[in-house]
């Protein structure tokens, strides 16, 4: 397998509420207002979307992390699956977030270093039913409780489910999350009235969900622009244990490169074999062997 440098797709939420080069921040902005019953102006706001550098931290992504006027950092993740395991989750992505941020000498300093104060949201539309709304605690994971933790992560989730969300402040100040629901409502129902088992097959069913939501005025503008790329998200979403599973597959490939060169380079050096019969011996392509080849005789 080829070691390519891969870009982890974005979800339709991530996109949607981030990502977005036209409307991403905008919308954002509108469901931060939602949540915290402010009217911030994107003119008079500073949005800076915030990653977990892949480069360091390659096996870890979240959905969105927003860092608003240089003093809160918002995570909020989307989710269709129920998972208690969030709070451990979203300070694991803080902790990642703040490498990107924070001054590597900064945590040895004397005097006390300011840090982003952050805020953790999820925001569930699956099939199982849950509450409106309810608070995860990381201490709810300690094996010996404690009445009052020594460390706590607290995580609001917001159940978004068709149904449920109607009466929720958050729906009914944000139109754009609204939108966002009615649209995944769409495909869930052609799902359940639809046999689409084949890549093909959920390909023309997502295709007729974005006709039929624009056709009915939700999301229409961003749908009509970037309708492939939605078909995409869905149909190749990404996967945090493939992804896990390709990287050790490259490091198993480049350890082995490096030692079939090594070998190759022994070879040629010692002059006991031609660079036809080092390919034989190493499994290397006949133009790489060329090439130690040279290096070595320069």
């Amino acid at each position: 397998m080829a070691n390519e440098n891969r870009e982890i797709k974005s979800s339709l939420f991530a996109d949607l509420f981030a990502d977005d080069e036209l409307v991403g921040k905008k919308n954002f902005l509108s469901l931060y207002n939602a949540i915290h019953g402010t009217d911030l102006k994107l003119e008079d706001t500073v949005l800076e979307r915030k990653t977990i550098p892949q480069n360091i931290f390659r096996s870890v992504y979240n959905d969105i992390s927003m860092l608003v006027n240089n003093k809160l950092i918002v995570f909020i993740e989307h989710q269709s699956t129920v998972n208690e395991n969030m709070p451990f989750r979203m300070m694991e992505y803080f902790v990642h977030i703040m490498y990107g941020i924070i001054p590597a000498k900064a945590k040895y300093k004397q005097k006390l270093f300011k840090i982003p104060s952050p805020e953790f949201y999820v925001f569930y539309n699956g099939k199982d039913k849950l509450p409106k709304e309810q608070t995860l605690k990381l201490s709810d994971a300690f094996i010996v409780p404690q009445e009052e933790p020594f460390s706590e992560v607290t995580v609001k989730l917001i159940n978004i489910q068709n149904g449920v969300a109607e009466s929720l402040p958050v729906i009914k100040k944000c139109d754009i999350l609204k939108q966002y629901c009615d649209f995944i409502e769409i495909i869930y129902r052609l799902q359940v009235t639809e046999n689409a088992e084949s890549k093909e097959a959920k390909a023309k069913l997502l295709e007729k969900a974005v006709r039929e939501a624009i056709k009915k005025n939700i999301l229409p503008d961003y749908l009509k622009r970037k309708c492939t790329e939605v078909i995409n998200m869905f149909l190749d979403p990404y996967n945090y244990e493939l992804d896990l599973e390709v990287q050790k597959e490259e490091a198993f490939e480049d350890g082995a490169n490096k030692k079939a060169e090594e070998s190759a380079v022994n070879l040629l050096k010692l002059q006991i074999a031609t660079p036809e019969q080092v390919t034989q011996v190493t499994g290397l392509p006949l133009e790489k062997v060329r090439e130690l080849a040279k290096s070595i005789e320069s």
